[in-house]
């Protein structure tokens, strides 16, 4: 098969917990989940497939293959979530969104895939110890958009490592861990920034280095990588282009850049709207509406790493001071709020057209209106911290990804 062009096709994974239908905790159970449904470590339905991952509470769903047009895949995926509750429920379990479990004790409650591929988490885990939230609790919405050839790749590369650092003000939905705030909107990327770092090389500052060909990336990003793990694998199962845990990482092998900054929401419907919001800012930076390619590719991915850890905090009240970076995004001013940049981002892209604009409106106006998933879930929580409220709450979640509805944060 050829390759496909820059944004012929697009292709999303979805991370969900399987918890505790009454106590929420979560239930290490992906395997019976799979096995039920006939499958072993993956199994297709139609258009999608579901798939294992490091933990056995954790199923992620995808569209088997690269799918022409982003708007039939969140019913697709909502469709999908209905059986796989469906079959959960015979066991007492369903599924909960969102991007960490909010009192999950990876210590105590950790248990790793033990089937096919294996020998991979269990490197990981005695190189790393996978036994805490940076690798136990954390779900992600991954966005995969292709390039053909090596000059499609350093452009693409070139705008998503622009867009990395906002995403956040969009997406973040992981105020909570341990049973009480982080102190961070979105805890997962600290957690998962954090979770190799004896390794430096593997996640970097999580904003990748600037690249312009494959050999320029092998060369810069891949090859310290595999050096620097070798002593701690000798046998080499982890020296694969799959290691490299930036915020955006090349799979050369599909032609695709994987974006895994995007924490999970609470239905498809809203994952779906941010990879829509995403991927259209891409295209315009990749078309260079507002700068060309060399100046995407000069600024230092210090700078971008400095607002990503900002939107990390504060999300779309993250005043970004940096001129430069927002004139690269085409944004009218010297400073600006991540939510005022992302609105200008959303006007002059994604709702432009009045096709569009109708398919992603409401979700996009609930974020930029309300705040992202997880200033929401602080405002359900009110200033109160205490078990019962928190189990509401996630309750409520569930209950949303069950119906395919919008979390509305109301106290």
């Amino acid at each position: 098969m050829s390759a496909l062009h820059a944004f012929a096709g697009y292709g999303v994974e979805l991370e969900y917990m399987i918890v505790d239908r009454r106590t929420l905790a979560v239930r290490p159970i992906a395997d019976r989940l799979l096995r039920a449904a006939g499958g072993g470590n993956e199994m297709q339905r139609g258009q999608l497939a579901w798939s294992n991952e490091l933990v056995l509470h954790l199923i992620e769903l995808k569209n088997a293959e690269p799918a022409p047009a982003l708007a039939p895949l969140a019913p697709a995926f909502q469709a999908e979530v209905d059986y796989l509750n469906g079959l959960l429920a015979a066991q007492g379990a369903r599924l909960m969104p969102s991007a960490m479990h909010p009192w999950m004790d990876p210590r105590t409650e950790t248990r790793l895939w033990p089937h096919d591929n294996a020998e991979i988490y269990q490197a990981f885990d005695r190189i790393f110890d996978c036994r805490a939230h940076g690798w136990a609790n954390l779900q992600s919405m991954q966005l995969n958009l292709p390039f053909a050839d090596d000059a499609e790749f350093a452009r693409l590369h070139a705008a998503v490592r622009l867009l990395l650092p906002i995403l956040p003000a969009l997406a973040a939905s992981s105020p909570i861990a341990a049973g009480r705030p982080a102190g961070l909107l979105d805890l997962r990327l600290e957690a998962y920034r954090s979770n190799a770092l004896q390794i430096p090389s593997i996640t970097g500052l999580v904003i990748p280095e600037t690249v312009t060909s494959r050999a320029d990336y092998e060369e810069r990003i891949l090859a310290p990588m595999y050096r620097d793990i070798a002593p701690f694998d000798p046998g080499g199962v982890l020296q694969h282009e799959w290691l490299n845990a930036r915020g955006a990482i090349a799979h050369f092998e599909r032609g695709a850049i994987e974006i895994r900054v995007i924490d999970m929401q609470e239905c498809p419907q809203a994952d779906l709207a941010i990879a829509a919001a995403s991927a259209a800012a891409i295209q315009a930076l990749y078309d260079a509406r507002w700068a060309p390619l060399a100046a995407q590719q000069a600024i230092g991915t210090e700078a971008l790493a400095a607002i990503l850890r900002a939107c990390m905090r504060d999300a779309e009240r993250t005043v970004i001071e940096d001129a430069g970076y927002l004139r690269l995004l085409g944004f009218p001013g010297r400073r600006g709020e991540a939510r005022e940049l992302w609105r200008h981002l959303l006007e002059a892209t994604l709702w432009s057209s009045a096709g569009e604009r109708e398919v992603w409106r409401e979700p996009l106006q609930v974020i930029l209106d309300q705040g992202p998933l997880a200033r929401r879930i602080q405002r359900a929580l009110g200033p109160g911290w205490e078990r019962p409220r928190l189990e509401a709450v996630y309750r409520e979640l569930c209950d949303c990804l069950a119906a395919g509805r919008l979390f509305a944060g109301a106290p």
